[in-house]
């Protein structure tokens, strides 16, 4: 399944229907009088965030969603028949944005959140509605209301607590495939991974979520490579994850490359806590590790874990590390594997 998290749609709920002028005919009736009834009202347009989805692919071949309209009133006080709703059903994390793509609509975070989108127009009154008193005879109906038409965008950011970030060919995918069920595509040549993925991960009794989003490369925020385009999706993680691969003879300038996108991309999202790794250590002498360790540690300013991916060596005291920069709200339990029963 191809994965989507950008796309246009049109929506349009339904006018109301028309009120009906209508009077009794009706044979050994001495006094008839308005009998009109009220028209339908037109069907709304909700938008409603469901599990089991997790890409706006749907909507790239369905783009136009518009409610029926109303039935108008008829004779003997009938009321015309509402239209029905029609609900967008987007995976959670969808934002929903206005035709200028910028002004923010709705955010959905959570499995049930609904918002409505356009609302139906309201059925005309017949003219039973105006009899009175005084005018025990009236001759008008109003019509319905129109429905509202509108272009907006949804927009997917994955949910997720921690974002993995680096360069092509970091190893974002395989520490994502050592530490999780996931299977992300892994092979030795840059932008392997086109889309995001997701994976849950456990340490110490508990899982979170992490992304692995494609690689950037120097000038990104310009469109270069894939550009930021995907860099969204870790906007709602709690920590950012920095893989800096320790076989590249310009680790420093990978490092700021990084650090310089999500600059130019976010503040919000540069400030984020970070855990940085020198990642692929396996494939170190213990003199360049510890060589490359502490020039990583003297450019970030802080502390740098060592991992490798394929052997999984340091992958439980990252988690760890990233475990201590997510709220206890966000993570989950981890199921306990209940053992079978003994046999003979």
């Amino acid at each position: 399944m191809k994965f989507l998290d950008l796309t246009k749609v049109y929506i349009r709920s339904g006018g109301g229907g028309g009120g009906c002028v209508s009077f009794r005919r009706e044979k050994y009736i001495e006094y008839g009088g308005p009998d009109g009834g009220d028209g339908g009202n037109g069907g709304s347009v909700y938008a409603e965030a469901v599990e089991g989805l997790n890409t706006l692919i749907d909507f790239r071949y369905q783009q136009h969603f518009f409610a029926k309209s109303g039935q108008p009133g008829m004779g003997k006080q009938r009321t015309g028949k509402d239209g029905d709703d029609i609900i967008l059903r987007v995976p959670v994390g969808t934002e929903i944005l206005d035709e200028d793509q910028e002004t923010l609509i709705a955010d959905l975070t959570e499995v049930g959140d609904r918002v409505l989108l356009a609302r139906g127009g309201n059925g005309g009154f017949g003219n039973l509605h105006f009899k009175s008193s005084t005018n025990q005879a009236p001759r008008r109906a109003n019509p319905g209301q129109p429905g509202v038409e509108r272009t907006l965008w949804l927009r997917l950011k994955l949910i997720a607590d921690v974002g993995l970030l680096g360069l092509p060919n970091a190893g974002k995918s395989t520490f994502l495939s050592a530490t999780s069920n996931a299977r992300p595509k892994i092979a030795d040549y840059p932008f392997t991974t086109l889309y995001p993925n997701l994976g849950v991960v456990g340490v110490d009794g508990v899982e979170f979520v992490v992304a692995d989003i494609p690689g950037l490369i120097e000038g990104a925020s310009e469109g270069r490579g894939l550009g930021d385009l995907f860099l969204g999706h870790v906007e709602r993680s709690a920590v950012l994850l920095h893989l800096v691969d320790g076989t590249s003879e310009t680790m420093v300038e990978d490092y700021h490359t990084i650090i310089h996108e999500l600059a130019s991309y976010s503040t919000e999202l540069s400030s984020k806590p970070r855990v940085t790794v020198l990642n692929k250590v396996d494939a170190l002498t213990d003199d360049e590790r510890a060589e490359k360790l502490a020039e990583l540690e003297q450019t970030c300013g802080g502390k740098v874990y060592q991992m490798s991916g394929v052997s999984r060596e340091g992958t439980t005291e990252v988690l760890r590390a990233l475990r201590a920069e997510i709220d206890d709200e966000r993570v989950r339990v981890k199921p306990v594997e209940e053992e079978a029963p003994w046999q003979p």
